[in-house]
């Protein structure tokens, strides 16, 4: 009998590889670094490109953020009927994310990696971004001028609002679909990432030459670095204390973080992660509750990666933050991060958001840092779906809702 013909491991691959965003990312960044390095003065040029990209991002900024913050809120219902795991879940989210915003805040301000020779890359004067001195902060005029707070101090009104409302699962579901059209919309832009990877490295190269790949590389090396110390010192810590073991953990969700390895997104391992942690023996219930609240407001991984981002970028530009100005970002991160769930491009809307309410810090370097972006994002997505997968086991034991063996 005749057997169908099947193709070559190396056809295969090569299929796949071809179906890969972030394949025709690197091949943007490859080809904006040879055109900055032979052709600088058509490479400056580039720069609308990159910009234009940026641009089109900003413009998702505002109705994400809303959207995102009003059904993670919604989602978590009565608060009366979720009850005491629920608030612990919430507590222990904020605690862990917060710690995770300020080990990236610090790991940032002591490595540098946005500086060469003790110095940024000088890109712009940025005096026109500082706009008053840091001594003149108002707060009032903070707000009044940031559309981004305006629409997160609306957006956690409307939330808290609906656990009350009657109807309120209605207008989450008309919510939910207004969210799904918002997203599929971004995933359709991110396919332009290539050109906007393409853009900001050709102008960055061609402007200020291949110097600036030494901050690049410091970055990446940062991140990863942090987040594999975030895993087995906080979140290894946390585990000990309730008597689990972290390695027994990442052992029996190693199919999980393969899944989540090979798509980049910590979402596409949301069913079989529910699943095995109920086999490992937490309640169906603080399954079903912790996880996908968690997918909101538990993203360990992302926040690092924001709040070190945010700093590279200013140390690029030059752009010197006070120590309120760092808590300021502090303060935005722990709201805007909650808005980054692992959908592709949400946590570039973040940052794109935090930015825009700084005030400070060039929304233009995005630009810049997208030629790395798509390289770190395995790392935010394996610390999200771990962070998760200890907060349900380290719930779940404190409200003596696991019938399992300890790990």
């Amino acid at each position: 009998m005749h057997q169908p013909e099947t193709a070559p491991p190396s056809r295969s691959f090569v299929a796949a590889m071809l179906r890969n965003l972030t394949f025709y990312v690197l091949i943007a960044i490859i080809a904006g670094i040879l055109l900055g390095h032979y052709a600088p003065a058509t490479a400056v040029q580039m720069e609308i490109v990159g910009k234009t990209f940026v641009d089109i991002i900003k413009l998702f900024i505002a109705p994400i953020i809303f959207l995102t913050i009003v059904l993670g809120i919604s989602s978590i219902g009565n608060l009366k009927k979720v009850g005491r795991i629920g608030i612990k879940s919430l507590i222990y989210f904020e605690v862990v994310t917060t710690l995770a915003l300020a080990i990236g805040i610090v790991v940032a301000l002591i490595a540098r990696p946005g500086h060469i020779n003790r110095a940024g890359l000088d890109i712009q004067d940025a005096s026109k971004y500082t706009g008053k001195a840091a001594g003149s902060f108002n707060w009032a005029h903070f707000f009044s001028a940031n559309l981004t707070l305006q629409v997160l101090l609306v957006a956690i009104i409307v939330g808290i609002a609906l656990n009350y409302y009657r109807h309120r699962l209605k207008v989450v579901h008309i919510l939910g679909r207004a969210a799904h059209y918002v997203f599929t919309g971004l995933r359709y832009v991110m396919y332009l990432a290539p050109l906007g990877a393409f853009g900001g490295m050709a102008y960055t190269i061609g402007k200020f030459g291949l110097k600036t790949l030494v901050p690049l590389a410091k970055l990446m090396g940062c991140v990863y670095l942090t987040m594999f110390l975030f895993i087995f010192l906080v979140l290894g810590g946390i585990m000990r204390y309730f008597k689990f073991s972290i390695w027994s953990f990442l052992k029996n969700i190693k199919e999980e973080l393969l899944i989540v390895l090979g798509t980049s997104s910590s979402e596409a391992a949301l069913p079989s992660i529910m699943r095995k942690l109920e086999k490992m023996g937490c309640s169906k219930s603080v399954v079903g509750l912790v996880i996908p609240t968690g997918y909101s407001f538990n993203l360990d991984g992302t926040s690092i990666y924001l709040s070190m981002a945010a700093i590279f970028l200013a140390q690029l530009y030059n752009v010197h933050l006070s120590a309120g100005e760092l808590l300021t970002i502090l303060l935005i991160l722990m709201l805007t991060s909650k808005g980054a769930a692992g959908v592709t491009g949400s946590g570039f809307i973040v940052l794109a958001s935090t930015l825009t309410a700084i005030h400070k810090i060039p929304v233009e370097g995005l630009a810049f840092l997208l030629g790395v972006d798509k390289f770190m994002s395995e790392a935010r997505a394996l610390t999200n779906i771990i962070g998760n997968g200890v907060a349900t086991l380290v719930i779940a034991k404190s409200e003596k809702e696991y019938v399992g063996e300890n790990l």
